[in-house]
């Protein structure tokens, strides 16, 4: 029983790096929009009822438009993704997605919610990137509770 645990968490920390790796190539997969395409596509989802689709476009187009936090954020998706892959690393690159993670799972919830199957599936990024974490509770429960000298 307790080989198929490690085995099913091995499983669990191969699948969430190679999605963040995944992710993170993707960003630069296209060039980012210009400032005068991002204003026309948006036009083009001004009426009420297209609202969450302005929002989305405005929030991943105003990330891209920064000029670096939209490369930032592949790059850590890709080193982080590749730390959890890594045995040795794994439960550093656990710690490091947490944010980005919660902020994937925040942006669908909040932006998407009639989007059932993504909240689910990025809920269940989320879930592993905790479980992976908690797995190692011995090895970091001595920094939550520390003693006065």
């Amino acid at each position: 029983m307790k080989q198929s645990i490690s085995i099913l968490y091995i499983i669990l920390r191969l699948f969430l790096g190679g999605f963040m790796v995944y992710g993170g190539v993707q960003k630069f997969a296209n060039p980012s929009p210009t400032p005068i395409e991002v204003v026309n596509k948006a036009e083009k989802f001004k009426s009420a009822e297209k609202e969450n689709t302005l929002q989305k476009i405005l929030y991943i187009s105003g990330a891209k438009q920064t000029g670096y936090f939209w490369q930032v954020l592949g790059v850590c998706e890709l080193l982080f993704g590749l730390l959890l892959i890594l045995q040795g690393t794994s439960f550093i690159g656990a710690l490091f997605l947490l944010p980005i993670t919660l902020h994937i799972f925040l942006f669908h919830l909040y932006l998407e919610p009639d989007e059932v199957g993504e909240l689910l599936e990025t809920g269940a990024f989320l879930g592993i990137n905790i479980a992976l974490i908690l797995k190692e509770y011995k090895k970091w429960k001595h920094l939550l509770w520390l003693k006065p000298i």
